[in-house]
C-alpha cells in the first residue's frame, strides 16, 4: 500500500535528521545520558520505518490484510509513543515522560506479531 510505503519513508527521513541533530546539534547541551537516550530513539525509528516500508511493499503484493494494516499502525504509534518520548525526554529531562516509552514498546511487539501470523496466514 502507497501509503505505508510514503509513511516508511517520511519516518526513515526524519530518523536519519534526528539523528544528525543528535549527534550535532545536540552535543554539549544536554548530558552523555540522554544523547544515548536520543540515539535510541532514533535506532528505534528507523526500525521501525524499515518495517512499516516492508508491510506497505508486502501489502502491494500479498491479499490486503486487516492484520497486515494494523501492524503498520502499531508500528507507526510505537515510533509515537517510543521514540517521541524519548525525544521529548531528552530534550526536557523530565523522567516522568519515560513512562510513556513502554506503551510504545507494547505497541511494536504486537505488531510484530501481527506481521508474523500474516506471514503464516498468507505466504
Amino acid at each position: 500500500m502507497k501509503l505505508f510505503i510514503i509513511i516508511g519513508a517520511v519516518n526513515a527521513f526524519l530518523a536519519v535528521a534526528l539523528g544528525a541533530f543528535g549527534a550535532h546539534g545536540l552535543e554539549g547541551k544536554v548530558p552523555a545520558k540522554y544523547l544515548e537516550t536520543w540515539q535510541t530513539g532514533v535506532t528505534y525509528q528507523m526500525f521501525h520505518a524499515v518495517g512499516i516500508l516492508i508491510i506497505g511493499i508486502l501489502l502491494g503484493n500479498l491479499p490486503a490484510t486487516s492484520l497486515l494494516s494494523w501492524s503498520g499502525w502499531l508500528m507507526l504509534i510505537g515510533i509515537i509513543l517510543f521514540s517521541g518520548s524519548l525525544y521529548v525526554l531528552t530534550l526536557t529531562q523530565i523522567s516522568v515522560l519515560g513512562a510513556i516509552t513502554p506503551l510504545g514498546g507494547v505497541s511494536f511487539l504486537v505488531a510484530w506479531v501481527l506481521l508474523i501470523i500474516a506471514a503464516v496466514r498468507y505466504m
